[in-house]
């Protein structure tokens, strides 16, 4: 059993330990959590899925992406903005996605929310909440990683307050995580600072 420090996996690359649980984490672990997304469309997508995953484990939610990219017509915030109610009748059918009409309710509302935004408004505000990479202690075990931070309070605050809906302070962390606005990779991980963040100078434009 781990300790929770980084383990080696076959190929000899130390990993947190939950990267090589499951074989469909070990992607995710080694090339996408805690590297920088950025995009109003992929920012949403990860909102979405975050908010998806709430009670639940993420790979229930990672095995199902492609459906629910299929189901969602890609995350591409217009065109989900713009779902009607057959739209909501499928969705609610569709056994390929997690069939929660609380779930899915409030992403078709949070569509229809951010299609009034400017272009990267989205992005910028979700960047505005990454704490200083130097100040921030480095975990030795996945039991030094947060479920909450004070920035990710002020984030759910945020995005609530603007009208987005299904989003609290440990969904606002895990979104923080998985985007990379936080290194949650354990000290001896082969991927911890892979996704170091160089500040950007310019916001990527909604897709």
């Amino acid at each position: 059993m781990s300790d929770g420090t980084a383990i080696a996996g076959p190929d000899g690359l130390l990993r947190c330990p939950w990267g090589l649980s499951t074989e469909d984490y070990v992607a995710y672990h080694d090339e996408e959590w805690g590297r920088p997304v950025h995009g109003d469309d992929a920012l949403f997508e990860r909102l979405c899925l975050e908010a998806f995953q709430s009670g639940l484990s993420w790979i229930t939610i990672l095995r199902r992406r492609e459906t629910f990219r299929t189901a969602f017509a890609g995350f591409e915030i217009a065109e989900v903005a713009g779902f009607g109610e057959d739209d909501r009748t499928r969705l609610l059918a569709d056994e390929g996605i997690i069939r929660n009409r609380a779930k899915i309710d409030a992403t078709l509302a949070n569509a229809r929310v951010l299609a009034d935004w400017e272009p990267g408004e989205l992005d910028a505000l979700i960047w505005s909440h990454a704490p200083d990479a130097e100040n921030r202690p480095v975990p030795a075990t996945t039991a030094d990683v947060p479920a909450v931070t004070d920035e990710s309070k002020a984030l759910a605050k945020a995005l609530k307050k603007r009208g987005l809906k299904f989003i609290g302070p440990t969904t606002a962390y895990a979104l923080m995580q998985a985007c990379g606005l936080v290194d949650d990779h354990v000290a001896d991980c082969f991927a911890r600072g892979a996704g170091r963040r160089a500040e950007p100078k310019e916001r990527a434009p909604r897709a």
